[in-house]
């Protein structure tokens, strides 16, 4: 698999780590989020972490490097034949086998049969994402700063997507 630096969007900066070690640090957080004692929220988590290699893709990161564009892409590919497997085996009763001969490796099948909903959440946290950036980009206008809305997205801590849609809506009457 050519994922390499769409990877390490998604892993490091402006990735999991950064995301990750940003709610560690952030002393109004109660110490189990800041911890992920009681685990993550995927959607959220996951979500961002896609957020930040379409992030990647939509601020040209990936220019001059073809290679690391096919990666991109490849891994958007693996992404769409997850979602596929996930719902298969859940909602369509798919064999572990099935999930298999449709191109997931055995390993990955066993995650989505042990974690129903996992690769559809990592989608669905990503696309809330955007449809807040994009909300909070209509409402505000010439007012809206991408900075900001990181800030709000990543200040919240691994929160319910109904609950990070909260807190942006906040942020956007704040902005008047």
């Amino acid at each position: 698999m050519l994922r390499g630096r769409s990877q390490s969007y998604h892993e490091a900066v402006p990735g999991h780590h950064f995301q990750i070690a940003l709610s560690q640090e952030m002393t109004t957080l109660p110490r189990y989020r800041r911890l992920g004692v009681f685990g993550g929220n995927t959607a959220y988590i996951e979500g961002w972490a896609l957020y930040a290699e379409r992030l990647a893709d939509e601020n040209g990161w990936y220019e001059g490097d073809p290679k690391g564009r096919l990666g991109y892409l490849q891994s958007m590919l693996f992404r769409a034949r997850r979602l596929v497997a996930d719902t298969g085996i859940h909602a369509k009763h798919w064999t572990r086998q099935q999930a298999i001969d449709y191109g997931i490796d055995p390993t990955e099948t066993e995650r989505y049969i042990a974690y129903p909903g996992q690769a559809c959440a990592y989608m669905i946290g990503q696309l809330r994402i955007v449809a807040l950036r994009e909300k909070a980009r209509a409402a505000m206008g010439p007012k809206f700063s991408i900075r900001e809305f990181h800030n709000v997205v990543l200040r919240s801590g691994s929160v319910p997507l109904n609950v990070l849609e909260q807190n942006v809506n906040e942020w956007i009457a704040s902005a008047g």
